[in-house]
């Protein structure tokens, strides 16, 4: 009885410690949202919000580009704590299964065979329907070959390699000056963001809130296969609605910002190492994280230079590098 009303103690703590992390993560969100609606080449406070110019600035420019960062660096998060607990590896995130270079073959086909004439909402739908291409032939080999989530997770490398391979050589022999362009837009970048491109934002909501509600699957998940089937969870079933899910998301978030790294690798490790180590509050405080630190790392991009715009997957990765070394020397064995 004692070891009982105990447990439940430490319990209740941990559950109490988890919800002010979680309260903390969102005054940072909020804060990073003011930030960026304020930072730009001409910064505008929140006092000249609803002036004329900051009608032009602030709402009609910065708020829709502020949207899209915070929702794809929460679908990335997202995706890489649902990764590392579905692979049952580390080191596991949103580009290793191949998935983000399948959307960016995709569109660098499109715009080859397009002559740079097809209009945005038709690449960006390319660019969804390669990840989502890449995501049934992992189903494909895992179904037919009942592989393993570690065989699965090296199919996805391999897969990757071949797609970086075919843009990297589309590219290189092309002379089309919009698929060369194509090349800044795959180190990530918001520039081009505006309320046309809402339609996509708000299509990767549903999908962060689903796997948000997932936590209980994914802690079952975590203790490994053996232990997930005793306990009477469907693994194929989850595998597949889980990755497909991931998929849709990062082909969301390549056809809006292009490829950004990181973001789904350090953002879970950074929280589990602060103590938020369930699956059900992780997720959210990796949606949380995910867009507070991105929109973070976008004003930096806007702003580090005077007269251009670095790309978002270069400030991310220059921050992650080191994180990511680090990580590698804690992390003693893969499975």
């Amino acid at each position: 009885m004692q070891t009982s009303q105990l447990f439940t103690s430490l319990q209740q703590r941990q559950q109490q410690r988890d919800y002010r992390y979680l309260k903390g993560l969102v005054i940072m969100l909020f804060l990073a949202l003011i930030v960026s609606l304020c930072a730009g080449d001409t910064w505008i406070w929140p006092r000249q919000w609803f002036s004329e110019r900051g009608q032009l600035f602030v709402w009609q420019l910065r708020l829709p580009r502020t949207l899209a960062v915070m929702m794809v660096g929460a679908s990335l998060a997202v995706s890489g704590a649902v990764m590392q607990a579905l692979f049952e590896n580390p080191l596991a995130e949103p580009g290793l299964l191949g998935v983000a270079n399948g959307a960016g073959v995709a569109l660098v086909m499109a715009v080859l065979l397009g002559h740079g004439l097809l209009p945005i909402w038709f690449l960006s739908g390319c660019a969804i329907a390669g990840a989502l291409l890449m995501t049934v032939l992992l189903l494909g080999f895992a179904r037919r070959r009942l592989l393993t989530n570690a065989r699965l997770l090296l199919v996805g490398v391999a897969l990757g390699i071949v797609c970086s391979a075919v843009m990297t050589w589309a590219v290189y022999f092309s002379t089309s000056l919009d698929l060369r362009q194509l090349m800044y837009w795959m180190m990530g970048g918001f520039s081009g963001i505006d309320w046309r491109q809402q339609g996509l934002v708000v299509a990767l909501l549903p999908i962060v809130v689903w796997l948000c509600c997932q936590g209980r699957v994914l802690n079952f998940m975590s203790l490994g296969e053996q232990q997930a089937r005793q306990l009477g969870i469907p693994l194929h079933l989850w595998r597949n609605l889980l990755v497909l899910a991931i998929g849709l998301l990062v082909g969301i978030s390549v056809a809006l910002a292009g490829v950004i790294s990181f973001i789904g690798l350090v953002i879970p490790h950074i929280l589990r190492l602060t103590g938020l180590t369930d699956q059900r509050r992780l997720l959210t405080g990796c949606a949380l994280a995910g867009g507070g630190i991105l929109l973070f790392a976008d004003v930096i991009a806007r702003i580090a230079l005077f007269s251009a715009e670095l790309p978002i997957g270069v400030v991310t990765a220059t921050l992650g590098s080191p994180l990511f070394i680090w990580l590698l020397t804690r992390v003693k064995s893969v499975k």
